[in-house]
């Protein structure tokens, strides 16, 4: 199994996102490379961490690669806005990409610059290697299977219907 972290704004709906990807065999929301030691929700959101709200996937590689993978990353967030996705506001909202496997820096950054080229601003997205990671308290887990009507900033269902997946 490969391993990738991705933050894209609210954690749930990156996560529910992800699980609808065949290949993908787990995820884990949770807080990547700030500086605080196994921090809370709370203190996350409190803009004194430096962590991110991310979504810590494995994935099987023999189905889905990388840059399938970072292709539908791209379709979810905007990377040019800094600190926001959607409505959320706020340094852990950013976007990231953090990486476990040196060689698969390659593979993002030419992504990056493939996506680049649709947008006129820059890209802000980090990319770097993940250096912490904690995961988020167990009721953010699976959050939007638990609650089905709670909050997401990606369109699920539209997503799910160009799926066929419901």
């Amino acid at each position: 199994m490969k391993e990738i972290v991705f933050a894209g704004g609210c954690f749930w709906g990156v996560e529910a996102y992800f699980k609808l990807i065949d290949g993908v065999v787990t995820s884990t929301v949770g807080y990547a490379n700030g500086h605080k030691e196994n921090p809370t929700y709370e203190e996350v959101c409190s803009k004194k961490t430096g962590h991110s709200e991310a979504c810590y996937l494995t994935y099987d590689e023999d189905k889905i690669s990388l840059a399938e993978l970072l292709k539908a990353y791209w379709a979810i967030v905007d990377p040019t806005v800094l600190n926001r996705q959607g409505p959320d506001v706020g340094e852990q909202y950013r976007t990231g990409i953090y990486f476990t496997d040196q060689e698969d820096l390659e593979i993002i950054n030419t992504s990056k610059l493939e996506e680049q080229k649709k947008y006129s601003a820059p890209i802000v997205t980090e990319i770097q290697p993940l250096t912490k990671f904690w995961d988020a308290e167990a009721y953010h887990q699976d959050y939007l299977e638990k609650n089905p009507y709670g909050y997401c900033h990606i369109p699920l269902d539209e997503i799910r219907k160009k799926m066929n997946k419901s």
